[in-house]
């Protein structure tokens, strides 16, 4: 973070940065700084840092979760529905041109239609998968590759009928950028985030008694049911917040767990915590890279964090490969 909010194109040195803030905080007197550092760090950089943060750790510990649930190392939030939900809606809005939306929440319109567009089509995948009160987990994965189909075919539609304008708020919203970063921003997700951050730890015993199977985890007195519930509702609230603000930011959801148990375990009282802190480093580093590497032009990040992620995963796969021959 102290790296992010440094880099760019009006320069802070770390003197600069421990005046600024201590300036902030009424620790000092002494203004060694500019105005512009100060209004470029406060205005600009710091919320965006902090909104990267936010996402990449909302991503990332949701991402574990799911994989946890899932029993399944390939699995990610976008698999029930959160991120292709979230992308019809904000298409149709940029499309369609709802005004009434923009008249009603402003700046936030798209946002808004983005988190209902999440949440609509993931209560959809788990209604259709429940079948006599259970949720069976083939069924749910099943069900959500089905409804991200569905949902990416209208997505397509849609995009057929935009004009030239459109085409591009779709292209640079559906690669994910953090450039429309605020405070407004950050204090907008900050609720969701933090209940999906707070809580989602708290599912790590329960989800390493599930990867012994569903039977097994009921013997042992965990209602299962509740937990697939619990874990679906939880990163529904923390990606669909993110994507709202972000647009569609892949691999860190998938990449990052899978880091964290070939470095330290697969247990998932330290893997879903511990995909919090990297996915938000992770973040911030690919936003940094975004924003310097072709600047004064800004790189969507979600292209970044693809080509960093890529060749990671592809590592991994054939890591394991190796292990098991």
């Amino acid at each position: 973070m102290a790296l992010s909010v440094c880099i760019g194109a009006v320069k802070i040195s770390a003197g600069e940065l421990r005046s600024i803030l201590a300036y902030r905080m009424h620790l000092s007197d002494d203004v060694g700084f500019s105005r512009q550092q100060e209004a470029v760090l406060f205005g600009l950089r710091l919320p965006r840092v902090v909104l990267a943060v936010l996402v990449g750790a909302s991503l990332a510990i949701s991402g574990a979760a799911m994989q946890g649930l899932f029993r399944n190392p390939l699995a990610e939030p976008g698999l029930i529905g959160i991120s292709s939900g979230a992308s019809l809606f904000a298409v149709l809005v940029i499309v369609l041109e709802l005004k009434f939306l923009t008249a009603a929440f402003g700046y936030y319109g798209l946002a808004i239609a983005a988190f209902v567009g999440a949440c609509l089509t993931t209560f959809l995948v788990y209604r259709v998968a429940v079948v006599g009160g259970r949720a069976s987990i083939a069924t749910l994965l099943l069900v959500g590759i089905a409804i991200n189909a569905l949902a990416g075919s209208f997505t397509g539609l849609l995009t057929y009928t935009a004009n030239d304008a459109q085409l591009r708020n779709i292209t640079f919203w559906t690669l994910g950028s953090l450039g429309g970063a605020s405070w407004k921003t950050v204090l907008s997700i900050l609720p969701f985030v933090l209940i999906s951050l707070s809580c989602l730890p708290w599912m790590a015993k329960r989800l390493n008694a599930l990867a012994l199977g569903e039977s097994q985890a009921g013997h042992m007195g965990i209602h299962v049911n509740m937990l697939k519930r619990i874990v679906v509702i939880l990163a529904t609230l923390g990606v669909g917040a993110s994507v709202a603000v972000s647009g569609v930011i892949g691999f860190i959801g998938l990449v990052v767990p899978h880091i964290l148990r070939m470095a330290i375990s697969a247990d998932n009282r330290l893997v879903i915590p511990g995909s919090a802190l990297l996915g938000a480093t992770v973040l911030v580093l690919a936003d940094l890279i975004s924003r310097t590497l072709v600047a004064p032009a800004e790189l969507p990040v979600g292209i970044v964090t693809a080509l960093i992620g890529s060749p990671i995963f592809i590592y991994i796969i054939l890591r394991e490969r190796m292990i098991k021959a």
